[in-house]
């Protein structure tokens, strides 16, 4: 089972439709797939099921935030596949129309997630410096161990994790818990320039997390790497990517971070992708006649052929 993380300190880059349809994609393909939301503003739940079934259903004990109060509340941890839910409209559409026998799961997130980390910080403290450490790995490596479990007692082939833009301790944990890291971004200079500093940040997370699990025989040593930058919105003219874009993409691919770009790309058209979390299902499943859709589609498809050489899944 792959974990990927997938990240961008720069909000608004289209992470979540970069997930939701690489996700809908390997799911058609047999692929099954679990979607972890440890973004606060649950764009990515809310692109799967209603804001209505949310808050009648899952908001009270069925999100990721419910999984890390206990963390923080000192309570007994439910394990994760309690949170596990199952969207209907997109896995009956794979399931019924689509003839696939892959399926989307979802852990789903709360806006409440935003105040978590204010709370798990409370746990870091110790009497000394080697109990600080230790608890630095307990707060830190909990939902490795417990995406382990799941591993174990599911048959999931992937697990992609939608993280926030910044990187706090429920980012870390995620990061942590990952094989692999894919940075969606805008060809533009605010997005493109986090990437240098996402790969500083992740690059000193592995190091003291492996300097502290020296203390503990039951910790793994970490080293999630990164799949490669895949960039999105683009605007296309003359079957190619406007021109104050094409440089944002060639000095990414000629920078020195040594970190893959994707060849394809997720191109701008604020109809589909804005359509499609309210109709449950992801663009890259919606069969278009409007040519320009249709292509949409197909370039979302040969990403994910990329993405599955990369990730090697």
């Amino acid at each position: 089972m792959n974990i990927i993380s997938v990240i961008n300190y720069k909000g608004g880059v289209g992470k979540t439709t970069v997930t939701a349809n690489l996700a809908g994609e390997l799911a058609y393909r047999g692929y099954k797939v679990l979607l972890l939301d440890m973004d606060a503003q649950a764009s990515l739940t809310f692109s799967l099921m209603s804001p209505d079934f949310w808050d009648k259903t899952i908001k009270e004990s069925h999100t990721i935030k419910s999984w890390f109060d206990c963390i923080s509340q000192s309570e007994k941890v439910m394990p994760l596949s309690e949170l596990v839910y199952r969207p209907e409209k997109v896995n009956e559409y794979l399931t019924k129309d689509l003839k696939s026998d892959g399926c989307i799961d979802l852990i789903s997130s709360h806006l409440g997630l935003i105040n978590v980390d204010l709370e798990l910080a409370t746990l870091l403290g110790g009497a000394n410096l080697k109990q600080s450490k230790i608890n630095y790995l307990k707060v830190h490596g909990k939902l490795k161990g417990e995406l382990k479990k799941i591993a174990k007692s599911n048959d999931y082939d992937i697990v992609l994790i939608d993280c926030p833009p910044n990187f706090n301790i429920v980012t870390k944990n995620a990061i942590i818990a990952s094989d692999q890291i894919l940075i969606p971004a805008k060809p533009d200079y605010l997005s493109t320039l986090g990437i240098d500093y996402l790969q500083r940040s992740v690059k000193e997370l592995i190091n003291e997390y492996n300097d502290y699990a020296k203390l503990d025989s039951d910790c793994d040593i970490i080293d999630p790497n990164f799949l490669g930058v895949v960039f999105t919105m683009i605007q296309i003219r003359n079957q190619e990517p406007i021109r104050a874009q094409k440089q944002f993409i060639s000095q990414t691919k000629r920078n020195k971070f040594g970190i893959s770009v994707f060849h394809e790309y997720f191109r701008e058209n604020k109809t589909i992708f804005a359509d499609a979390p309210q109709e449950g299902i992801p663009v890259v499943l919606n069969g278009y006649s409007n040519g320009t859709h249709s292509d949409i589609v197909t370039e979302i498809s040969d990403f994910v052929d990329e993405f599955i050489d990369y990730a090697g899944v």
